[in-house]
């Protein structure tokens, strides 16, 4: 959303995390796991319904103009950098799903058990506010982070490719897991 420079991206990932309207890149919604006090793998798990794509409606333009970004320039670069294709991708969630997402580990402590446990802990946290069923996407041909999920219990229930998602991300889509909780 905020374009290819990594250092503004990283800004804006920073104001959408700290925003003041509660969305699914709120840090709150995040567990985070650390090696002698270094952040080295994360992830979200919240509702739709509390903190999914509505959410970002007030979030996303705080975000920019947090760091110096017009929403005119906000609509350019969603639309010029793929973001648009996102939406084409996007997995479907049963109503009442925990949705598990942005699952990130640092190259040097994956295949540690980290996220292993991390899932482990965010699925406790759906089931202990009610979810019966999670559901985590996953890009088709991440087939670590797939067999990831799956070891966790996760089934493949479908996938969504769109051709100018792939130009833009280099992959050819979203491919939905779930499970019950």
């Amino acid at each position: 959303m905020a374009g290819p420079d990594e250092g503004r991206t990283l800004r804006f990932l920073e104001a959408l995390a700290s925003a003041p309207a509660p969305n699914w890149a709120h840090r709150p919604m995040f567990l985070v796991a650390e090696v002698k006090g270094r952040p080295v793998s994360a992830l979200g798990g919240y509702f739709d319904k509390e903190h999914g794509a509505a959410s970002l409606e007030m979030a996303v333009p705080a975000a920019a103009i947090a760091i110096g970004m017009d929403l005119g320039e906000l609509a350019v670069s969603w639309m010029t950098n793929g973001g648009d294709t996102i939406t084409k991708v996007a997995p479907e969630h049963v109503p009442g799903a925990w949705i598990v997402e942005h699952v990130a580990t640092l190259p040097e402590f994956r295949r540690q058990g980290i996220i292993d446990r991390l899932l482990t802990a965010v699925i406790e946290k759906g089931r202990s506010r009610g979810a019966t069923v999670a559901d985590v996407g996953v890009f088709i041909g991440n087939d670590r982070a797939q067999r990831a999920y799956e070891k966790a219990g996760f089934v493949v229930t479908g996938e969504q490719c769109n051709a100018n998602f792939e130009a833009a991300y280099g992959f050819p889509g979203v491919r939905s897991l779930s499970r019950t909780i």
